[in-house]
């Protein structure tokens, strides 16, 4: 592992254009190497920050990307809570990506089916990978420590050989979603955690510092030979008391 970089800005405002910045350099970086670059899309607050920032670069070509979900609820596409959805009407349909360059589940299929189904279009993408391996995955994490559909004491943060599990029993609706496992995630060459606003605070202390009893989930994320980012604000930071790293305007990541 490369080691993790704990980045800290005033506010949202300022870490959306650090966040796009990130994303274009590791994905031209990935275009020069290996011809496309693979990105993994988490879903909430992430989801506007990060379109209105890629979509206000103005030379933005998303030609060569091929985009994932690191993990989506299975309803429908035109359904509020659907990740897959909110990205098409906020991103895809605004850039130059592909069709055959996005990987959607299939909401119609059982959850189980639906899990299978998912799986066999990354083995497809990543043919030559026992896990696939994303260039960048973008997570949140949730007041609770969780990423992905990966729960804290849910038996799914031991899966050590699926690609893609179900999940039923979601502590959070929709109970019904699918998700990248561990592995995959920690297969990454670059992972990049977004968390901002007061309410994450606590957790993010106890994520990045350490905790008595078990280890959340979003502690748990430690790329095998990748980048690992944490993107916060000051409000989320307010609880640190570890070196930081306080980018000046404009500084590269």
């Amino acid at each position: 592992m490369a080691g993790r970089r704990v980045v800290v800005f005033p506010s949202s405002a300022e870490l959306g254009p650090a966040l796009a910045q990130l994303v274009t350099s590791r994905a031209d970086k990935a275009i020069a190497s290996r011809g496309r670059f693979t990105l993994g899309l988490s879903g909430g607050s992430l989801v506007s920050m990060l379109s209105k920032e890629l979509l206000a670069m103005s030379d933005l070509d998303c030609s060569k990307w091929v985009a994932g979900f690191c993990d989506e609820r299975v309803v429908s596409f035109d359904d509020p809570d659907s990740t897959y959805g909110l990205y098409k009407n906020q991103f895809f349909s605004k850039v130059n990506i592909p069709d055959s360059g996005i990987l959607a589940i299939d909401p119609s299929l059982p959850v189980n089916e639906c899990a299978e189904d998912y799986t066999c279009k990354l083995k497809k993408t990543f043919p030559d990978d026992e896990f696939p391996m994303f260039d960048l995955l973008l997570l949140g994490m949730g007041p609770d420590g969780h990423t992905c559909s990966l729960f804290p004491d849910h038996p799914l943060l031991e899966e050590t050989k699926k690609i893609v599990a179900p999940i039923s029993d979601s502590p959070k609706p929709p109970p019904q979603r699918v998700t990248m496992t561990f592995p995959v995630v920690n297969s990454a060459r670059c992972v990049a955690f977004v968390s901002t606003g007061g309410s994450k605070a606590p957790v993010l202390k106890e994520v990045l510092e350490g905790r008595e009893g078990p280890a959340f989930p979003a502690a748990r994320v430690v790329p095998t030979n990748g980048e690992l980012f944490w993107l916060v604000d000051d409000p989320a930071a307010a609880s640190l008391t570890i070196q930081v790293e306080r980018p000046s305007s404009g500084a590269k990541l």
